[in-house]
């Protein structure tokens, strides 16, 4: 990005977090200007002159502002007015820095300095502190090498240890390196006090140089054990951030640096300028530290700007869930804006607030980032630990087979809202850490608390309603289970308790709607008296929905019919395929989906229940024998009835009811055959097979219709001539075709049926002379 193009963004932020700060700088400066006026109230009160004149005074200001228009009659004027004020007051403390060091810049060129500078006690505290700086430096390093191969160890087994989810084990193991580390810098800090004290300078003796020196040393190196635990780039299984090893030190480095220009130019360099030099040259070079470290960060910042977004947009990539995705994409392209942010609030302060600058700085720095890196923490644990999926025993899937399911289906959405969560509470701890919120204040407030407690009430009701949810439809599925709820269920059952869990997941969302809006303040009463009155209305505005509902009921009460039933409702006739409290969804024989609401349904016909008949009627001809017939009837079931695929479906022998009728062309034989509900049509069509099969192999004729040919009469009572011949052989003399003589009897030997030749009379066509 081009420096010119970030200058307005900078600028834009700059006015931003000077309104921010706004608060905290008045309130710093109405605390100071109170306890002056204080003592000075208190001093002009022990005199008794003053005190009448101070009187007198309030009653001129006083009568004065009679006329004036009170703050509460101008509420528009008086917010921009104060924030007007307030950025003024703002602007002219740093302008009045800057031109505090211009001054002393040009001080330093004229050579008018304090003439009093000691020369000689200048260099040899130089050489103390000097000798101190080393030994510190010197102890500290040798513990770190020292401290090494534990830092190894712990990263070994961060990374390779079992057990624990890796979440876990990181936070367990960077906890004992930082332990570890804080040690060392103790151990440090502990032995340059010792050295400073008893070997370099007066012994016993610790001078404020060497103090300034080593409480800095103990900030900065706290500091930067804190950021070694971020990046950590020497050992992989400590770092808390998911980056390269190159990446890791190379931001451990920049950060580094910019931590030891700052703390040490303001703890050391600043507070020995003053002492030695001059007050004004201390101040100004605090103010030039502080520029020249911002400008420093923006220049790293905005040359990172693009390599560091595409390396998030990578993360982003990675990221199984939608809202994470967003939320890296989001970040990526608008990380820089908040690194800007924090360090032009970083120079405002520390210009605006130069007595508590770097506490409040540094004390707001670590809460923001520890508020940061436990959030990401938390989420991350989350995810390792439910995000995945929950996995059950065997024995509770076999019993529950949907449980692990639906279970797992609420744990993006619990995901989702928690993070949410998470992300509210790191924005206010941010927010409340640099002073721009108070989070103790809004949670002892009346709203604060409130709304608090409504977030928790509505939480737990609705954990509650979805663990009732789980709990009952978990002993549904376990009724429905043939494995673990008593055997096959039957189809009554397995309606009743499908219906029966609809309408449980409409009451329990219904009911736990009305909680919830109850529990957030909105008054339910005109809800639920507009419901009764908006079913009141429909209940006569849809009085055939009324009794699509009543009839349901009542069909499903009854057990006329469920699902997989063959039935004849409402004319139609088919599988009942779905069964609703208000309709049932019918599959014909031409695979048609019929859907037929109970309010038409005046009879329901079930072909399912506990047992149902083949029954057919066969006709013979006149002049075959009846018993012969029902013989071979017989004869026919037997064999069906050694079948392997039908036998288990028949329940009882086969019922003859007799001839039902004498027909124009046969005689009917009804029979009757008792199967298995749902089986009575293949057996049907399995019988009536071997009854052709075994009436043809007996010779039992199955009458079929005649055609007798009329050929017209002419007006003198005459026919018209029909010359037909006969293409193949007639007739025997027992009425068979081709001679074959009946079962039983034979023809005559040597006797020629008449019949049996040719008619030259008759032909194959009817064809006219």
């Amino acid at each position: 990005m081009n420096p010119m193009r970030a200058l307005p963004l900078m600028l834009g932020w700059l006015l931003v977090v000077l309104l921010a700060m706004a608060g905290p700088v008045q309130a710093q400066q109405a605390d100071t200007d109170g306890q002056t006026a204080n003592a000075t109230l208190a001093n002009l009160l022990e005199n008794e002159e003053t005190r009448r004149q101070l009187i007198e005074q309030l009653r001129g200001m006083a009568e004065a502002s009679a006329g004036e228009p009170s703050p509460e009659e101008t509420p528009a004027a008086s917010l921009p007015r104060q924030l007007a004020e307030i950025t003024s007051r703002v602007a002219n403390d740093i302008g009045g820095q800057l031109v505090n060091a211009l001054d002393v810049l040009r001080t330093m060129g004229s050579g008018d300095l304090d003439s009093a500078f000691d020369m000689e006690a200048f260099t040899s505290a130089t050489i103390n502190l000097g000798l101190v700086i080393l030994a510190t430096l010197v102890l500290f390093i040798a513990f770190r090498r020292t401290a090494k191969p534990l830092f190894t160890s712990i990263s070994q087994w961060s990374l390779n240890g079992a057990g624990l989810t890796p979440v876990l084990r990181l936070i367990i193991c960077v906890a004992l390196a930082a332990l570890v580390d804080v040690l060392i810098v103790a151990l440090a800090y502990l032995g340059g006090n010792l050295l400073a004290t008893f070997a370099i300078g007066e012994t016993g003796e610790l001078s404020t140089r060497a103090s300034l020196f080593l409480n800095a040393f103990l900030v900065i190196e706290l500091l930067k054990a804190g950021v070694r635990m971020l990046f950590a780039s020497r050992y992989e299984g400590l770092r808390l951030l998911p980056i390269s090893s190159d990446e890791a030190s190379y931001w451990n480095r920049w950060i580094a640096r910019l931590i030891g220009l700052i703390g040490y130019g303001l703890m050391v360099v600043v507070p020995l300028v003053n002492v030695y030099v001059s007050p004004a040259l201390g101040q100004s070079l605090g103010t030039l530290i502080m520029f020249g470290a911002f400008i420093y960060a923006v220049a790293v910042v905005m040359k990172n700007r693009l390599r560091l977004r595409d390396a998030i947009d990578s993360k982003a990539h990675q990221a199984t869930m939608a809202a994470s995705r967003i939320s890296l994409q989001l970040f990526a392209r608008t990380w820089h804006l908040f690194a800007l942010a924090y360090f032009v609030m970083v120079l405002v302060v520390t210009l605006t607030r130069p007595v508590d600058a770097l506490p409040f700085v540094l004390f707001a720095t670590l809460k923001t980032i520890a508020a940061v890196v436990v959030g990401l923490l938390l989420s991350s644990f989350l995810t390792q630990t439910i995000g995945r999926r929950i996995p059950l025993s065997d024995d509770l899937r076999r019993k529950l087979p949907m449980l692990e399911a639906r279970l797992n289906s609420y744990v993006p959405n619990a995901l989702r809202v928690i993070r949410t969560l998470i992300l509210v509470v790191v924005t206010m701890l941010v927010f409340n850490a640099w002073g721009a919120f108070n989070l103790t204040a809004w949670y002892a407030s009346e709203a604060g608390s409130t709304l608090v407690g409504k977030l928790f009430s509505v939480a737990v009701i609705l954990v509650f309603a979805i663990g009732v949810w789980l709990a009952l439809a978990s002993l549904i599925e376990h009724k429905l289970n043939p494995e673990t709820g008593g055997g096959v269920p039957s189809a009554r059952a397995m309606t009743l308790l499908t219906l029966f869990r609809n309408a449980l997941a409409i009451a329990l969302v219904t009911i736990t709607a009305m909680i919830v809006l109850a529990e957030i303040g909105i008054n339910i009463g005109p809800l639920i008296a507009g419901a009764g009155v908006l079913g009141l209305a429909i209940g006569f505005g849809a009085q055939k929905l009324v009794q699509d509902i009543i009839t349901g009921v009542f069909i499903q009460v009854e057990n006329a019919m469920n699902t997989g039933d063959v039935v004849t409702v409402g004319g139609v006739t088919g599988v009942a395929e779905r069964l609703s409290i208000r309709s049932v969804g019918i599959r014909d024989l031409n695979g048609t989906y019929h859907i037929v609401p109970f309010s038409s349904v005046d009879t329901v016909s079930n072909y399912m229940r506990e047992f149902g008949y083949h029954v057919g009627e066969y006709g013979i001809a006149y002049r075959e024998s009846i018993d012969d017939a029902i013989i071979v009837l017989r004869e026919a079931f037997d064999e069906l009835a050694g079948d392997d695929e039908h036998k288990m479906n028949i329940l009882a022998p086969l019922e003859v009811s007799g001839v039902t009728a004498l027909a124009d062309s046969s005689v009917n034989i009804r029979v009757r055959i008792k199967t298995t509900p749902g089986t009575q049509w293949s057996t049907g069509r399995a019988f009536n097979r071997l009854v052709k099969l075994h009436f043809d192999a007996k010779g039992i004729e199955i009458p079929f219709p005649h055609t007798t040919l009329y050929f017209g009469v002419g007006k003198e009572g005459e026919a018209p001539p029909a010359n037909l011949r006969v293409m193949q052989q007639p007739f025997d003399i027992n009425g068979r075709p081709g001679g074959q003589p009946r079962s039983g009897e034979s023809s005559r030997a040597g006797e020629e049926d008449p019949r049996s030749k040719p008619n030259p009379e008759f032909k194959g066509d009817f064809d006219e002379d």
